[in-house]
């Protein structure tokens, strides 16, 4: 693969303002495997590799077990996540691949039952976060980290 540019090294503003994004969900009360569970399904979507590469290790780090990892891309035929994680991937799903129709009306009823709006909020935002990442990864070619 080519090289590229490395937003990070040419425009360490615009990536200081992408951390601070980053910062305010890592502040929030968004649960942290909730989050690995949405950076890691997002990024599958986009076929970032730079990304799912990151947030898998970092989900098993946290103690997330790697079966729940590997089925991830087929979660909706599986029992091993949990009605909210369902709501939240199937929601990441949708956001991700917004041209689609984006957040149906369904997902959407479903998720402010099970979640105040703050922390339904903080889903969104998390979502709009990986895949910004997403596009600057797969844009750049970001190489893989050893």
């Amino acid at each position: 693969m080519e090289t590229r540019i490395q937003i990070d090294a040419s425009e360490p503003l615009a990536i200081k303002a992408m951390l601070g994004l980053e910062n305010y969900i890592q502040q929030s009360t968004l649960d942290k495997i909730h989050y690995e569970l949405i950076k890691t399904r997002a990024s599958q979507i986009n076929r970032c590799s730079f990304c799912i590469d990151m947030h898998t290790k970092e989900a098993i780090r946290m103690g997330e077990k790697p079966k729940r990892l590997f089925l991830l891309d087929a979660w909706w035929e599986t029992d091993l996540f949990s009605e909210e994680e369902r709501v939240i991937l199937k929601a990441t799903e949708e956001i991700t691949m917004i041209h689609e129709n984006g957040l149906s009306q369904e997902t959407y009823q479903k998720a402010t039952k099970l979640f105040d709006e703050h922390y339904f909020s903080q889903i969104i935002m998390a979502i709009v976060i990986i895949n910004a990442w997403n596009r600057i990864a797969i844009s750049t070619h970001k190489p893989l980290q050893s």
